[in-house]
C-alpha cells in the first residue's frame, strides 16, 4: 500500500467510529470550547506515553484507540475553531459529517504537501517520537490558546490541530491499523 492508501483505510476507521459515536451521543461535544478538546488531546496522548512507557495497561485498551480519538477530537477541534461552540444548536448530523469529511481531506492535501517536501520522513521516526510530537503540538496550542490565539510569528491553533491529527494517523499506519 502506498501512503495515499494507507491514509485513507485510517480515515475509514477513524470516520467510521465518529459516525457511530454521533448516533449514540449526538453532537453533545459541540458544547466543548476549543481549549477543552485540546485537553481532551492532551489526556489521550499523555496515557499514549503512559502505555508507551510501562507497556502495560490496567484498563484493557491500547494505544490504537486512544490515537484514533486523536484524530477524531482534533477534528472536532477544527470545527469548533471554525462555528464556536454552541450547546444549543443541534445540527444535522449530515452537516457535521460533511464539516469532518471536508477538515480530513485538508488535513490528508496538507500530508500531501508536507510528504512531498520532506520525503516521508515521518516512515523512519519510531512511534513514541510521533508521540511526543503530539505532546509538543498540544503545548504549543495550549500557549496560543493562553494568548487568546494570538501569534507573532508562528502559525495559529488550526495548523496545530492539522498537524496532531496527521502525525496520529502515521502512527495508526505504523501500528499496522491501515491493513
Amino acid at each position: 500500500m502506498n501512503t495515499i492508501q494507507q491514509y485513507e483505510a485510517i480515515r475509514a476507521k477513524c470516520t467510521d467510529i465518529f459516525i457511530k459515536k454521533m448516533h449514540d451521543y449526538g453532537t453533545s461535544w459541540r458544547i466543548l470550547r476549543p481549549q477543552s478538546i485540546t485537553d481532551q488531546i492532551y489526556i489521550k496522548a499523555k496515557r499514549i506515553k503512559t502505555l508507551e512507557e510501562k507497556g502495560v495497561s490496567k484498563v484493557g485498551e491500547g494505544i490504537v484507540p486512544e490515537f484514533i480519538a486523536i484524530v477524531n477530537y482534533g477534528i472536532m477541534g477544527l470545527i469548533q475553531l471554525e462555528l464556536g461552540s454552541d450547546e444549543e444548536k443541534k445540527e444535522d448530523h449530515k452537516y457535521i459529517e460533511k464539516q469532518y469529511s471536508r477538515f480530513f481531506q485538508k488535513s490528508r492535501d496538507l500530508m500531501e504537501a508536507k510528504n512531498h517536501d520532506y520525503g516521508e520522513a515521518w516512515r523512519d521516526m519510531r512511534t513514541p517520537s510521533l508521540t511526543d510530537m503530539i505532546l509538543m503540538k498540544i503545548l504549543r496550542t495550549k500557549q496560543i490558546e493562553g494568548n487568546s490565539g494570538k501569534t507573532i510569528i508562528s502559525e495559529g491553533i488550526d495548523a496545530n490541530y492539522f498537524d496532531m491529527i496527521n502525525y496520529a494517523v502515521f502512527a495508526l499506519i505504523q501500528l499496522g491499523e491501515a491493513n
